[in-house]
């Protein structure tokens, strides 16, 4: 059986860990935004390069540690949180945004923690075990996101910014809670996965 899978999978959550962190910085108004901008396309693209290599590695290999259908979802999965986040900073530079409300620094603490604690769950994929802490944490966490979300949204129609900005900074957002939901969806897969292999 091919474990280097779980590598991969290591890998691509690291890539998430990366862009939640240059993600971060588009809430600094003195940010070099072509720079961020740059760096998570970078990113974005190794992610891409790492979800390549497991759909291949999944074609080529006759034994797989998991079933095949569950492997590419959990590949893709991870790959649109990616993407999502990459969107985010995309439209922040691609509008100008110049300030985001300090609310999303919520939102983007979420994606950061989500990232983090996906990370750290990967290596236990391996052995099936302790991951149900994993997809509660991430429920609980997209639970706040969502409130975070609802929150900047009612900020955006309070009156205080005007027609414009308001559409920009809620494209923005929107990626942003794409972003926590494909967290979600990533713990949902990893915890059918758990289901069928426990």
């Amino acid at each position: 059986m091919d474990n280097a899978f779980y590598e991969l999978f290591q890998t691509s959550a690291s890539h998430l860990v990366e862009g939640a962190g240059i993600l971060a910085e588009i809430l600094d108004v003195d940010a070099d935004r072509e720079d961020v901008a740059r760096r998570m396309r970078d990113a974005e693209h190794r992610c891409d390069e790492t979800t390549h290599e497991i759909a291949k590695r999944v074609n080529n290999t006759f034994v797989t540690p998991f079933d095949r259908e569950d492997i590419y979802s959990l590949a893709s999965g991870l790959d649109d949180v990616m993407d999502h986040m990459e969107e985010a900073v995309d439209l922040t530079n691609l509008y100008e945004v110049r300030a985001l409300p300090v609310e999303v620094a919520e939102q983007v603490e979420v994606l950061q923690r989500c990232a983090e604690i996906t990370a750290e769950a990967m290596p236990r994929l391996r052995s099936m075990k302790d991951l149900s802490e994993f997809w509660i944490e991430i429920n609980r966490l997209e639970n706040a996101g969502d409130k975070s979300f609802r929150n900047i949204l009612a900020l955006l129609f309070s009156g205080k910014y005007d027609a414009l900005e308001v559409l920009k900074i809620k494209d923005v957002v929107e990626s942003l809670e794409s972003a926590v939901d494909a967290f979600e969806r990533v713990a949902n897969i990893i915890e059918q996965i758990h289901a069928k292999e426990s």
